[in-house]
């Protein structure tokens, strides 16, 4: 498992015609940290900042939208009685069958109609409504809560909103913190989406710059791709290490503490 991630590593600090004459070898010949400085100059007069700070704004405001939509819907379901629940919940339950592929056509048709091409749009505003699998994860979460909780706050006054804000919220920090980490994950190693909608290079994610560096007709800037490879690492162990152990507790534990 560490391997592939030293070999990335020691290859980014490889010249470019020894990362794969000497791939069995993770210790290069020489440090070649001109690496970096080649990968970061990145494309059509965008360094490699402008990708990572595309990464960060489609992440932030993907996560936040998945993650605040998903609990309001998850909130429904779990305490809020209204006609056909079971009918859209299993709705909701099928739509996570559903693989990706399945949808892109779709998709893509309607965002061009739309008009959303080459826009950040079609990758960000599809998270605000919601995403299934958070949806679960916190709906059975909110479910461990005592329903005691919410009636002995609506005697005190609140609406449904102040007692998901004042009552739900707090005791879901955990499964709140989950589902960031996932959406955190995957928007950031999303591929697909970014290259179906986003047709200028400065508009591009770390994850689809990547691919600039190889380019078939000429000679491939291995040794950039690597060394830009492995800075895009940095956040996601950066977000691992330091919310890692919520992950199981947003998974495993219940909603109630002490």
């Amino acid at each position: 498992m560490i391997y592939p991630i030293l070999w990335l590593l020691t290859s980014s600090l490889k010249p470019n015609d020894e990362i794969f004459t000497q791939a069995y070898s993770l210790i290069p010949s020489r440090l070649a940290w001109e690496n970096y400085a080649s990968g970061w100059r990145g494309f059509a007069g965008n360094s490699f900042s402008t990708f990572f700070r595309n990464s960060f704004f489609i992440v932030t405001v993907s996560t936040v939208g998945a993650v605040v939509s998903s609990a309001l819907v998850a909130y429904a379901f779990a305490r809020i009685p209204f006609k056909g629940k079971g009918f859209w919940f299993s709705c909701m339950m099928m739509t996570m069958m559903l693989p990706h592929d399945v949808t892109i056509i779709p998709q893509y048709v309607m965002f061009s109609k739309m008009g959303w091409l080459s826009s950040f749009k079609p990758v960000i505003v599809p998270q605000f409504f919601a995403v299934p699998f958070f949806i679960f994860l916190i709906m059975q979460f909110i479910r461990t809560v005592p329903a005691e909780l919410d009636e002995a706050a609506k005697m005190d006054g609140c609406s449904k909103y102040g007692i998901f804000f004042r009552v739900i919220v707090p005791l879901i920090v955990p499964a709140l913190i989950t589902a960031t980490i996932f959406s955190f994950y995957w928007r950031w190693d999303d591929f697909i989406n970014p290259l179906l909608y986003l047709n200028k290079p400065e508009l591009y994610p770390v994850s689809l710059a990547l691919k600039l560096f190889l380019d078939g007709e000429s000679l491939n800037n291995w040794g950039g791709m690597f060394a830009m490879a492995s800075l895009s690492l940095i956040p996601i162990f950066i977000v691992f290490f330091v919310f890692q152990r919520y992950i199981v507790e947003g998974i495993s534990t219940s909603g109630l503490k002490g």
